[in-house]
């Protein structure tokens, strides 16, 4: 569940509508996950979708009403519109990779690719990157992970209000192993960005 409470962290919403009914929903573009994501939760919600227009990709939503989960969810810190005031929930710190994996694959990007090309020898290099809208949140992000050995985390605002926790390479394998070895019973993850980290692994040895 912590890795969908990450995930509900970056690409989830709560509502609650004129008559008082109470929602949440997480809606994203990888119909597969959102399908594990519902098993996980045992509902029996319908998943919607919405078709992308021209190079648009499709959109699958998962809408669950539920005043309890969402007074759950409030409980843990989530707010309507939470863009700016997103908070980290009080997760144990055994959870605490899953919740980081999950708001990763909401959230997040790892790139890996050759810079210097213009000398003889080029150099790979990976990169890994959380954004958010609140700074706080990211700031936090990274003082618990420097309690898990990863550091040198760099903070960036970016152009259009957001803000970027940045890792190079000896964070970012350190995050692979956080993020990975240790997956929980539900086992969820995307797995085209875990593939980016082992692509990176593979080139180097």
């Amino acid at each position: 569940m912590a890795y969908v409470l990450g995930f509900f962290a970056a690409d989830g919403d709560m509502t609650v509508n004129k008559r008082g009914a109470h929602f949440w929903n997480i809606q994203i573009t990888d119909e597969k996950l959102l399908i594990s994501i519902k098993n996980i939760l045992k509902s029996d919600h319908k998943i919607s979708i919405r078709k992308g227009k021209g190079n648009e990709q499709d959109l699958y939503r998962l809408q669950i009403g539920s005043k309890e989960t969402y007074n759950d969810l409030y409980n843990l810190g989530m707010r309507p519109n939470k863009t700016k005031s997103l908070v980290i929930p009080n997760v144990p710190n055994k959870y605490f990779p899953d919740f980081v994996r999950g708001y990763f694959d909401g959230d997040g990007h790892v790139w890996t690719g050759a810079i210097n090309k213009e000398r003889l020898k080029s150099h790979i290099v990976i990169q890994t990157v959380f954004t958010s809208c609140s700074n706080k949140f990211l700031e936090i992000i990274k003082e618990k992970l420097e309690l898990f050995f990863i550091e040198k985390g760099v903070l960036r605002k970016g152009k259009g209000g957001y803000f970027r926790l940045v890792y190079s390479i000896n964070g970012s394998l350190k995050l692979y192993d956080f993020m990975y070895n240790n997956l929980g019973t539900s086992k969820l993850f995307l797995k085209r960005k875990k593939d980016v980290f082992e692509k990176y692994k593979r080139m180097r040895v």
